[in-house]
């Protein structure tokens, strides 16, 4: 592994793996299968980039979205790393060239689709090296993922074909039910499941309910303008929308364009490339937006409309502070968005678990517990504690000791074997005369009327709470049965106190209303470098990051690629921080490897030290 450590920070710029990274190297350069999960910038691609560049042969990625594969490319090879893709709107010359090349074993890693894959299984596969097999986006091979795509149930082809080659099969959200559909999908041999933390606390997390269309638009401005400068995304769920919204957020004098599956090939690609290119601040974009783009810069993410479960949002508000730095996400959620998407459910053909799924992401738009919590219990991660960093934890609701509350639903629930649903709990609970609980004999458990005080509803409300904190999950492949989880069980056993939310009927009906918000690539161009003139500021640090910006916009217009390709946000504020002043101090800094260094260093280092106005160096 100390190979591989020079590695990454070679070609890199790191010195330390993120947690599980070396775990996961480790079992694919031991030729073994794997499944991981780890959220939006979690460092999903070193895990198999690291091996390829490693072992001889070539790394084969499948990957749903040309966008996707170009960003990848694109990265690899501005840090040295021999990459590249093949696609349909590729030249057929250009496509052969690179076959050759990856027969003849001088690319690291081949970007391709499944659909591609397909097409190549019998023909390029066989006449190459194949080191290893990463399925990115692994969520889209299970028809219970967000994104499900037919052609990724083929891949089961390439433990037949290719046995001895690893397969490790990556995606940011997948809940338990998806996770184990992925599995049998694809018939890995003997695989590990690696299942990184979901929290990102470096996301604030706000939703707001009842808003007519003006006053989100006007919300959205207030919210843009408080953030100048910053890149984000604003979801929407119709076409019509992303249009209407742009023009609207340009008339109030935001660079703000719209992106969705409608807009003509060259129209839509040149969106992408503008934002991209950060040439726009603001794209209005329905959800096929963004699955594509790793841009490192997004600094917030607004839900226009309420997504239609956890897994869509969690992946979406994901685009956001992928570089770790403080970022910001707003859902707007009203009646109209429910019944809307509850059509949509009716029509899917999947309406039982597709409606429990937006049932869960409905309670967390109304929830009075903190948000982070419920996303994590969702992805089935422990927190004892709230975050602090939510719109329920900032404007708390009135909590009481529901100890004994949560004890009598989670003994009831254990007494029945874990064989019940939520309908079916509450009805034990309040003592149901309902034949089917004599039949099946919780007429006689201890617990059997142990909860008659309180109504339906209010059991319905608290135990939905409990799913949120974590104390008990669905399991939705045995019938979406009430599963106690470890949390649970120190609840239940005395060795932890649950605080819930109160409840009140009359406020919490489905009137929405304010009082939810809680805190109302381009033809190259003839490219002329401009001076960088810091700005006057009485803070060194904020005079440095603008100066820094401005280097990395223009090497990034010269060059014909996103500035974050150059260097992350991340990297820019570790400069900061550091005032590298030599190219010795410049390689310790985040995000630098030895091509970065050698490409960039001499031209950062002069700006950092003509702007602490310092003499210059003959390099």
């Amino acid at each position: 592994m100390k190979e591989i450590e020079a590695l990454l920070k070679k070609f890199f710029g790191y010195t330390s793996f993120r947690p599980l990274q070396a775990n996961i190297i480790k079992r694919i350069l031991d030729k073994k299968d794997s499944l991981v999960l780890m959220p939006t910038g979690g460092g999903k691609s070193i895990c198999f980039q690291l091996p390829a560049i490693y072992l001889p042969g070539t790394a084969v990625v499948i990957s749903p979205l040309i966008a996707l594969m170009k960003d990848q490319v694109e990265g690899l090879l501005s840090n040295g790393i021999p990459a590249a893709a093949l696609n349909s709107s590729m030249p057929d010359a250009e496509r052969q060239r690179i076959k050759q090349l990856c027969m003849q074993g001088k690319v690291k890693l081949l970007y391709i689709s499944p659909e591609g894959l397909m097409g190549e299984v019998d023909w390029l596969l066989p006449r190459m090296d194949i080191s290893l097999i990463a399925i990115d986006e692994a969520h889209c091979i299970s028809q219970w993922g967000h994104d499900f795509r037919p052609e990724y149930t083929q891949l089961a082809v390439l433990k037949e074909r290719f046995p001895k080659v690893p397969i490790v099969a990556l995606t940011a959200t997948a809940d338990k039910i998806t996770r184990l559909d992925i599995l049998n999908q694809l018939k890995l041999n003997d695989p590990q499941t690696f299942i990184s933390s979901f929290d990102r606390p470096n996301l604030s997390l706000t939703v707001k309910r009842g808003f007519s269309k003006k006053e989100k638009i006007a919300s959205i401005v207030h919210f843009i303008n408080a953030r100048k400068q910053q890149s984000g995304i604003v979801y929407c769920m119709k076409r019509s929308d992303t249009e209407e919204l742009a023009e609207a957020l340009n008339s109030y004098g935001i660079k703000a364009i719209a992106y969705h599956a409608g807009l003509a090939p060259a129209r839509r690609e040149k969106a992408q490339d503008d934002y991209i290119n950060d040439r726009f601040d603001v794209v209005c974009a329905t959800v096929a937006f963004g699955m594509g783009i790793d841009k490192s810069n997004v600094r917030w993410v607004i839900h226009y409309n309420m997504p239609g479960s956890i897994e869509n949002y969690y992946q979406e508000i994901g685009r956001a502070g992928r570089d770790g730095l403080p970022s910001d996400t707003l859902l707007f959620y009203s009646l109209g968005d429910l019944v809307l998407l509850r059509r949509f459910v009716e029509e899917s053909g999947q309406s039982d678990i597709t409606s429990e799924k937006l049932e869960r992401m409905k309670r967390y738009c109304e929830t009075d517990v903190c948000r982070r919590r419920i996303l994590l219990s969702y992805f089935g991660e422990e927190a004892e504690h709230d975050c602090g960093n939510c719109d329920v934890c900032k404007n708390p609701p009135q909590r009481f000791d529901g100890t004994i509350l949560v004890q009598k639903a989670l003994s009831a629930v254990v007494r029945t074997g874990e064989r019940v649903g939520i309908q079916m709990l509450i009805d034990i609970l309040r003592g149901s005369f309902r034949q089917e609980i004599r039949q099946h004999g919780y007429d006689q458990l201890k617990t059997y009327g142990a909860g008659r005080d309180l109504s339906y509803k209010e059991w319905k409300e608290y135990v939905y709470q409990m799913l949120q904190l974590g104390y008990a999950e669905v399991d939705y492949a045995a019938g979406r049965t009430l599963k106690v989880t470890p949390l649970g069980s120190k609840v239940l056993y005395g060795e932890l106190k649950a605080q819930l939310a109160t409840w009140n009927e009359d406020e919490n009906t489905d009137n929405y209303s304010d009082k939810g918000s809680r805190g109302t690539r381009e033809t190259k161009k003839k490219f002329k470098a401009s001076p960088i003139r810091p700005i006057d500021s009485d803070s060194i640090e904020e005079s440095l990051l603008d100066s820094l910006r401005q280097l990395r916009k223009q090497l990034a217009e010269r060059e014909s690629m996103p500035a974050y390709i150059i260097f992350s946000d991340q990297s820019l504020q570790d400069m900061v921080e550091k005032k590298p002043v030599t190219l010795d101090e410049f390689s310790e800094i985040i995000g630098v490897g030895q091509i970065k260094l050698d490409k960039y260093g001499k031209v950062f280092v002069s700006l950092i030290r003509f702007v602490l106005k310092l003499p210059k160096l003959n390099f």
